[in-house]
Formats: structure tokens, sequence, C-alpha cells
């Protein structure tokens, strides 16, 4: 007998609108039958599901895994809520080693301070002698100390730099805040960042993270030259337990040139052979976010009549940058946060079918936090996938602080449209921006379904109107993730539970569907598999 596993005593959802088993048969890594005839054919194990939910595995369509690795290497500063507490881990991280010429840690909170205009004397406080550079939750802004400044020669006599803010004080010196590329890039011109092995470690731990949350395939949204090293690495000696597409940057400041550079490391990837390992998207940064006044609005910013915020892209260039990328075989993943954003993003998508005729890479635009109506219907016309991220839809302290005060209440009820473009037919997929949120998709679904925080707040949801049902949201994180993966064109694709597929699968400890909203972000992951194999297990701990 092949080495099978029969799966029964439980619920098996197979995937939205197909019917559910009470067994199930995988044989060689596929699924194989269901009930009763799984029954039959035999099995060379069988494992006992004690009441608990098998079904497949989440998808993660956006995400940072290295970055996410990183944050553990680093002053343990997420999540700790004030200043005091960041600078006092800063302290006692720099003190146990001494030996770190930089201080670098992810990623504090940036509704702590009004503005997020957090300063470096606050930090010098912490390390007077050494450069400190802490990166935001967002990953669009550094909080430095003096020496760093002092290091990249960011003094008040810098001008202000292309594509980037450097926010002053009265005089025209900094105050320790860089946000986006064009500000950060000055320091990490001076910054050595982690080494090889170091990023190699990081993947790893955030590669087994993501497994340990019911995820089978990660779509990395932010990936550098470097990165691939670490990637084929990492694939190489076994490291990865999930499966990974990379998404290649594409800068503004240097496409087209840098085109062949992407080709090279999508031929890289393919010669290496890996099958958790793709290379398919390049990845565009659009717009900023809202809440340092960068993502990118058709109307001002309520606290700057005239700031529509900050468009890393002009419209012409990116068009032509969709256009060439699709053209050259690559699923274009473009970030777009602000009204303006999207829209310019779906105007490059537009531009792109024309040149190229519809495109079959299945363009993508990630987060699409603002939206305007007249442009909702677009996504559907147009075959592009909304990758939203569900948790943001909340009222947190970052919504309450940063968010609403600069959209004003109108625009910020417009926020995560999630039911209005599932509804239109858009192919709705999930991701987290983890590191930027946590990467638990049940914290996600919680989210999708109550629109409350963990408080319960607001009762009966913020803007209930784009609330989810459970399968629905379900439905986003895997068929969703699925169809964005081109799951559909493997020999054994993932995402749904069909006789062929691949066992791509996690076990839940409880029916998601049937619990409390406020009980979903706490339904354990008991295993997951990867076509077939236990990529993460309670069982056999």
């Amino acid at each position: 007998m092949s080495e099978s596993i029969l799966f029964t005593g439980g619920t098996i959802w197979r995937g939205m609108g197909l019917p559910e088993a009470s067994d199930l048969l995988i044989r060689e890594g596929a699924v194989a039958a269901f009930g009763a005839e799984a029954r039959a054919q035999g099995a060379s194990r069988v494992i006992d599901l004690a009441g608990g939910f098998l079904m497949p595995s989440f998808g993660e369509g956006h995400a940072h895994p290295i970055f996410g690795g990183l944050e553990w290497a680093g002053p343990q500063i997420t999540g700790v809520d004030s200043v005091e507490g960041i600078v006092e881990a800063v302290r006692d991280y720099a003190a146990q080693h001494p030996e770190q010429e930089w201080i670098l840690g992810a990623s504090y909170n940036g509704s702590l301070v009004e503005e997020g205009l957090f300063q470096a004397r606050w930090l010098d406080e912490a390390v007077p002698d050494r450069p400190v550079v802490l990166r935001a939750w967002d990953y669009h802004t550094l909080w430095c100390n003096s020496k760093a400044l002092e290091l990249a020669g960011i003094t008040a006599q810098t001008p202000e730099p292309e594509l980037g803010q450097i926010p002053r004080d009265a005089d025209g010196a900094p105050l320790g805040v860089l946000r986006e590329w064009g500000a950060v890039d000055l320091m990490q011109r001076v910054n050595p960042g982690y080494d090889f092995e170091q990023r190699v470690a990081a993947l790893a731990a955030a590669s087994a993270h993501l497994a340990s949350l019911g995820i089978g395939w990660v779509q990395d949204a932010w990936v550098q030259p470097e990165d691939v090293e670490v990637y084929l690495a990492a694939a190489e000696r076994g490291l990865l337990k999930n499966r990974f597409n990379l998404a290649l940057l594409a800068d503004p400041r240097e496409f087209p040139g840098s085109l062949p550079r992407l080709l090279d490391s999508r031929h890289r990837v393919e010669q290496a052979g890996h099958e958790l390992l793709t290379a398919q998207s390049v990845k565009f940064f659009v717009d900023g976010v809202v809440e340092n006044q960068t993502g990118a609005l058709l109307e001002p910013y309520c606290s700057t009549l005239h700031d529509h915020g900050l468009y890393i892209w002009q419209a012409e260039p990116l068009a032509r940058a969709v256009g060439a990328v699709d053209a050259a075989g690559f699923q274009a993943h473009l970030h777009a946060i602000g009204d303006g954003a999207v829209r310019r993003a779906l105007d490059a998508i537009e531009a792109a079918a024309r040149a190229n005729g519809p495109s079959t890479h299945r363009p993508v635009i990630a987060h699409v936090q603002l939206a305007d109506g007249a442009d909702l219907q677009r996504f559907v016309k147009l075959g592009v996938i909304p990758v939203m991220q569900p948790l943001w839809a909340q009222l947190d302290d970052l919504m309450t602080v940063l968010t609403v005060p600069r959209l004003g209440a109108e625009r910020a009820a417009r926020q995560y449209q999630l039911h209005t473009l599932q509804s239109s037919g858009a192919p709705l997929a999930f991701g987290s921006d983890w590191p930027c949120s946590e990467a638990n998709p049940l914290a996600g679904i919680a989210v999708a379904v109550g629109r409350m925080t963990a408080q319960g707040y607001p009762e009966g949801g913020w803007v209930p109107e784009q609330r989810l049902d459970a399968e629905t949201a379900l439905a986003a994180y895997t068929a969703g993730v699925a169809h964005q993966a081109f799951a559909d064109r493997l020999a054994a694709p993932w995402g749904v539970l069909e006789p062929g597929a691949s066992a791509d699968l996690v076990v839940l400890e409880r029916d998601p569907r049937k619990v409390l909203v406020s009980e979903l972000a706490d339904v354990k992951v008991v295993a997951t598999y990867l076509a077939g194999h236990p990529s993460f297990s309670r069982w056999e701990a």
C-alpha cells in the first residue's frame, strides 16, 4: 500500500460551495477520496481529528517574511505600548550586545506619539554613542538616534530627498524620523544591515512561524536582489516550510534599466528548480501610507489642505512599466493605499491591457485601503485581484489616532470595502502584510467577520455593511489566494480540496464558522500539511 493518511472524526471543509465530508484520504501527497470511499480504500495511517476542523491551508497574499524574522534578531519592541518601554528595550539590548556597532530593530507603534513624530533625543538617552535605527510598524518609516543621523550626514542643511520626507524642528534640524524611500535610503546607505547568515536564519524562523499559523503559500511582496540569494540558500538547505513566490521590486528611479536584472532573478529561481520557490511577480509601490500622509489621495488630507500625499510612481512611467513586466510574463503586484493611488494603479493596468491585450498574468493591487466608488467595478472589468488586509478594518489606536483625523469621518468610513468588492465579483484575496501587522489568518478573519477590535468595539461592527460571513472570509484566505498564486495551473492544485489536489491542509481545533467572533483569533492550529507532509504539528510534538 502506498503511503496514505485517513483523517476522520471531524469536519472536512473542502472549500466554499463544495460539500463537506467526515473523512478524507490523502495518498502520496494528494487528495484521494472522501467519506465512505475514503474509508473503504484503507490507509497506512489513521488520524482522529477529535472533533476538529480540517480545511485547505491558508494562503498569505502579501507579507514580508525576512523582515518578520529579523524582528526577533534585535530589541524586542513589537507591541510595546509606550515610548519609555521602547527606549528601555533598546537600552537593555544595547547593554547585552556591546559588540554590535549598530543597534537595529523593528517595529514600533507609530501611533504612540502625536503625528508619529518620534525624536532622536529619546533614543540618545538609551544609546548615545552608537547608531540606533528602528523601523516603524509600517516599514515606510525609520526612527533614528542622533549618532545615526550624524553618520548618514542628515542635518538641517540636507535638502528634502526625492520620494521621501525628513520631518524637522522649527530650526530645520531633523527630528529623528525618516519617511519613505528617498529619506530612508539616506540611512540605509551607511547602515550595514544584517549579514547573509542572519537573513537566512530570519527567513527560516519566519517560514516556521507562518507554518504554525496554518499557512502553506506566501507572497513575499518586497524582494530586493540580495533577498533572492537568501531564498535560494534557504531552499537549498531545506529550511522552507511553505511555498513562496517572490515579487521582485521595481524602483522608479532605476526602471526600465533594472528590467534585465528582474528577468535574471526570475531565471535564477527557475534554474534552481525548487518546488517551493517561484519568482513570477514584480512589485510596485504606487504610494506610501495614510498614517504618514504619504498615501496618495484624490482629495487633500484634512490636516493639510494642499497635501494629496506622495506618488512613488508618476502615471505614465508606471503605465509603461506595468506594461513591460506584463509583456515579460510577470504578474504586476501594486501597493496602493490611497484612492488616488488605487486609481493610478488601475489606470496603469488598463493601459497595459491596451498595449499588450488582456493579461493572463492576474494583476494584483494590494491593500486598497481607500478606493473611489467609480473605481470599484474596474477590478472586475480588468480582472484585477484586490489583496486586502482584513485585520486593518477596525477602530484600533492606529485608526483612531492617526488615520481618521487625516481622512475625516466620511472618507474614513469608506475604507476597506471588503463586502462591496467581493459582492461585485472581484476575486478577493487576503493577506496580513506581516510584520506590519500580525500574520495569524484567523485574527484577520475575525475582523473581516466582525469589524470590531479584540475588545468588541464598536458593538455591531465598524461600517457593518462591509462585514463578510465566515465562509467568505475563509475562501478569501484559501481559494482567493490560490487564484492569485496560479495554483489552478499546477498539476496538483491547492486552495480547495478536490481529488487530485495537493494535500495542503490545516487542522484547527474548532470549526471557525461556529465560534463567537471574539473567539476566532484564538482558535488553535493543530497541524499544517504541505503536499501531505507535516510542516507544523502539535501531534508530533
